[in-house]
C-alpha cells in the first residue's frame, strides 16, 4: 500500500512537471510577439500594385493606402512554421452620394510560390450595400508547416502576399478614391502543428547565391558566395527547425516510463528466500 501511494504521489508529480512546464511555454512572451510589437511603431503608407512591388508588412502592424476604386493592392508579409496568421482588412468607402450601387472587395493572400492560400475561415468576400461608409474582411490561414510534399499546396514558411481589390461594382464608380488598412495576425500553434523535416530556404522571392568579391568575402565562406535575402523575414529571424515543445513531452514521457519500471520491479522481485525453507532446499 505504501509503495502504491509512493508510486502514485511520483506520478502526480511527473504530470504537473508537464504541465507547468506546457504553460510556460505558452506564457512565454518571446514565444509569439505582443499584438503592439513593431520595429519603428508605425506601419506602412502605402501598397504595391502587383507581386514584385508588395509593400512589405511584418505582424502586427496596421499598413494604411490611398488609392481608387479598382486598384488591386499588395502587401507581403513574413509567416514562419507554426504560425496560424490571420489578415484583416477595411476599406473605407467615399460618400454614398458619389456611389451607384453596391459593390464587393475581397482580400486573397499568395504563398511565397504564389499559391492561393485558402482561408479557413473568416469573411474573405464582403459587399458593401450603396449607403455603407466601410467594409471589412478577415481570413484565417491555415497553420504554416515546415515541411510538406512537393504536390501538397500546405503552407510553408516564407513571404505571403495580401490582394486587395474590389470584384463587383457599377463602372461608373471606377476610380473613386478609398481608404484602406490591413493589419496580419499571429498566433503561434506550438507542437501541434510540427511536421517531421524542414525546408532548405524559406519561400522568399529574391533568395539567392551571390558571389562576392575576393576582397570583401568573409573568412567562413569557403565558396565565396553569401546567401542573400531580398524579402522580408521575421523580426528573431527564421526558425531552425529542431526546437519543439514536443521535446518536453518526450522528457516528461521518458521520466514517467522509468519511474513505472522501477515502480514494476519492485513490485515483482519479493523479499528474498523465505526463513522458514531450511537451508538446501
Amino acid at each position: 500500500m505504501r509503495r502504491t501511494r509512493v508510486f502514485a504521489g511520483a506520478l502526480l508529480a511527473g504530470l504537473a512537471l508537464l504541465t507547468s512546464a506546457g504553460a510556460a511555454v505558452a506564457d512565454d512572451p518571446s514565444a509569439s510577439p505582443s499584438p503592439s510589437a513593431s520595429e519603428d511603431g508605425a506601419g506602412p503608407t502605402e501598397a504595391g500594385t502587383t507581386f514584385r512591388t508588395a509593400t512589405a508588412l511584418r505582424q502586427n502592424q496596421l499598413a494604411t493606402a490611398g488609392a481608387s476604386t479598382g486598384d488591386y493592392l499588395y502587401w507581403v508579409f513574413p509567416a514562419d512554421a507554426g504560425q496560424r496568421a490571420t489578415v484583416k482588412a477595411k476599406i473605407t468607402l467615399p460618400p454614398s452620394a458619389s456611389r451607384h450601387g453596391t459593390s464587393a472587395w475581397q482580400v486573397d493572400v499568395y504563398d511565397g510560390l504564389r499559391r492561393r492560400q485558402a482561408c479557413m475561415y473568416g469573411r474573405q468576400t464582403g459587399k458593401a450595400a450603396a449607403d455603407a461608409s466601410a467594409v471589412e474582411l478577415t481570413c484565417v490561414l491555415r497553420t504554416v508547416r515546415a515541411w510538406s510534399e512537393p504536390w501538397a499546396n500546405d503552407p510553408l514558411p516564407g513571404s505571403y502576399y495580401v490582394r486587395l481589390t474590389v470584384v463587383d461594382l457599377p463602372s461608373a464608380d471606377l476610380g473613386l478614391p478609398v481608404k484602406t488598412e490591413v493589419e496580419v495576425t499571429a498566433a503561434d500553434k506550438g507542437g501541434a502543428g510540427d511536421v517531421d523535416g524542414t525546408l532548405a530556404e524559406p519561400l522568399v522571392p529574391g533568395v539567392s547565391s551571390v558571389a562576392q568579391a575576393s576582397d570583401g568575402s568573409s573568412d567562413g565562406d569557403e565558396d565565396g558566395s553569401s546567401r542573400v535575402s531580398l524579402g522580408s523575414e521575421p523580426e528573431d529571424g527564421w526558425a531552425s527547425g529542431w526546437w519543439t515543445d514536443r521535446w518536453l513531452w518526450t522528457v516528461g514521457g521518458g521520466v514517467l516510463g522509468a519511474i513505472a519500471a522501477v515502480f514494476g520491479y519492485s513490485l515483482t522481485r519479493g523479499n528474498g528466500r523465505p526463513s522458514r525453507v531450511p537451508p538446501g532446499v
